[in-house]
């Protein structure tokens, strides 16, 4: 996503809601429940263990020469956790194989504990393949259940579309946001078909391309503001339950159960400034990250503050938000251009590291614009951080015995 100003982000006010009550009856089972959480115990900071060491594995750049703007807006692994998405400014999706951008040879000195020497790469080389678009990119998400082969795609024409990547063509398109720009899509984990799009007109919209015509028809539309204050992003629970969460413009995040949509089921407020990302954490908390240069995490049962993450810099752009949940990790980008990251259990970052400064004309104040953990449940972990110059690196976290 590139930058915007969030300095005057309106106050809350009342919401609306419209919501195809029919289609839900039909599509979604009424026996599932979100899961409720216990409260979390507070480790003491002085308990706290260094248990992680990452290295710079790989830099992916583009020529020095490239006068065009090339800002990552977007980074997601596939389901296989073998394949990532890139997309942003630069009008294209690239799709890459982590063998290309994580040598075998790196992944062996990395988990020995030895030292990798960073390989430099030139995306024309590392991707697979790339698919042109017709407009400016803000958002990516694989379709669940498609074996890697299906992505959507949120534009800043306002479009929703969804490309086949084994015929490297679009096979489903949206435009419902009266061409304001959409900043997230996500897909549902309980019915795979289901998606959600939230966008500068101020509203969230679920649809099913199996209803209605060549756009599917919108089953539920939300609007958490009557101001219409922008909807930054949307996440479906991953954790089989029927919640979705909102992060916007009106310094809230929002949770509703997709069942019922008729108001949130939890408002949750603390943000100063504009709520850019929220992520679920597990079945019990979620995490929102705002430009005031704070993460917070949530106990979902009554929408207790747990703690505030502060470190990074945050005050006017989006810089991404990943949660690596089997290590209970948290990345996201900073306005200094550099990767931080932050244990759940902890308010501090446990780490901070620069992206290698490439030198292109025009990009002197380049800050992280993306970020994306691989979720394997492993020793050691791999977290990818795109920039607004376009650079994508790979960062490898090992863990210390």
């Amino acid at each position: 996503m590139g930058a915007i100003d969030w300095s005057k982000s309106p106050k809350p006010s009342n919401a609306t809601i419209s919501f195809s009550f029919e289609w839900a009856m039909k599509n979604l089972s009424s026996g599932i429940h979100p899961t409720l959480p216990t409260k979390q115990t507070l480790k003491h900071q002085g308990d706290r263990l260094e248990e992680w060491d990452f290295s710079l594995s790989t830099v992916v750049s583009s020529s020095a020469n490239a006068a065009v703007s090339d800002a990552l807006g977007s980074i997601e692994f596939d389901p296989s956790n073998t394949v990532v998405a890139t997309g942003g400014i630069a009008r294209n999706i690239r799709i890459y194989s982590l063998n290309s951008l994580l040598p075998e040879d790196n992944i062996q000195l990395l988990t020995r504990g030895e030292q990798n020497d960073t390989a430099f790469l030139d995306h024309v080389n590392a991707c697979s393949f790339y698919i042109c678009t017709p407009a400016k990119l803000s958002s990516l998400r694989w379709r669940p259940g498609s074996g890697g082969r299906l992505l959507g795609s949120g534009d800043y024409d306002g479009v929703v579309m969804e490309y086949d990547l084994e015929r490297k063509l679009p096979v489903f398109e949206r435009d419902e946001h009266g061409g304001r720009r959409v900043w997230s899509v996500d897909y549902s984990h309980w019915d795979p078909f289901v998606g959600a799009s939230g966008s500068d007109d101020g509203t969230m919209q679920m649809w099913d391309p199996r209803c209605g015509g060549e756009g599917g028809e919108c089953v539920a539309k939300v609007q958490p503001a009557a101001a219409r204050s922008s909807v930054c992003c949307v996440e479906f629970s991953p954790f089989g339950d029927s919640l979705i969460a909102l992060g916007c413009a009106d310094r809230m995040a929002y949770a509703y159960d997709v069942r019922k949509m008729v108001e949130p089921l939890h408002v949750l407020e603390g943000h100063t400034k504009t709520v850019t990302y929220v992520r679920f954490v597990d079945a019990q908390t979620m995490v929102s990250a705002g430009t005031d240069g704070c993460l917070k995490l949530w106990n979902m049962s009554d929408c207790g503050l747990i703690r505030t993450c502060k470190g990074h810099v945050n005050s006017r752009s989006f810089v991404g938000l990943s949660v690596w949940r089997h290590g209970g990790l948290l990345g996201c980008g900073s306005e200094n251009n550099q990767v931080f990251v932050y244990d759940k259990r902890w308010d501090e970052p446990i780490c901070a590291r620069g992206l290698e400064p490439m030198a292109r004309p025009g990009f002197d104040h380049a800050f992280v614009s993306s970020v994306c953990w691989r979720q394997v449940q492993e020793d050691h972990c791999t977290l990818l951080a795109g920039g607004s110059d376009g650079v994508l690196q790979v960062f490898v976290g090992t863990k210390i015995s």
